[in-house]
């Protein structure tokens, strides 16, 4: 009766899928290079859960009219993204995520919403950045 699941494969793969929830683990993929973050996302009708199971991660956010904020992710911890906060990831090659978000998220776009990065955003992440995370000359 116990299911087990698990994903070595580069980026995003839902795992456990309940009518109302999903569970996947997302994995480095060349857009977490600081050097290819270029957009962020946000969902419109549910939160996003990530925990760092791998890895380092900085998960930076941002409200429509409020100050970039970004944390180094700590393993174990959760780390909940509110409905229509913007948000992505910086993150190392070995890095491992779990993701808990409602099964619908992900879905012909319902939910998901991503837009460029202006400069001044891109410019504030730098500064927030820890040295690991940085663009390297």
């Amino acid at each position: 009766m116990l299911e087990v699941y698990e994903w070595q494969g580069e980026a995003y793969k839902p795992l456990v899928l309940t009518p109302g929830w999903m569970v996947a683990l997302l994995n480095w993929e060349p857009i977490f290079d600081r050097a290819n973050v270029s957009e962020v996302e946000r969902h419109n009708k549910t939160d996003e859960v990530f925990v760092l199971l791998n890895g380092k991660a900085v998960l930076f956010t941002r409200a429509d009219g409020g100050e970039l904020e970004a944390v180094e992710m700590m393993q174990g911890v959760v780390y909940n993204v509110p409905t229509a906060v913007w948000h992505n990831v910086v993150a190392t090659r070995d890095v491992k995520l779990l993701i808990v978000e409602d099964r619908d998220t992900h879905i012909n776009g319902q939910d998901s919403e991503h837009r460029p990065m202006t400069a001044e955003e891109l410019a504030a992440l730098d500064a927030l950045l820890p040295e690991w995370a940085q663009l390297k000359p």
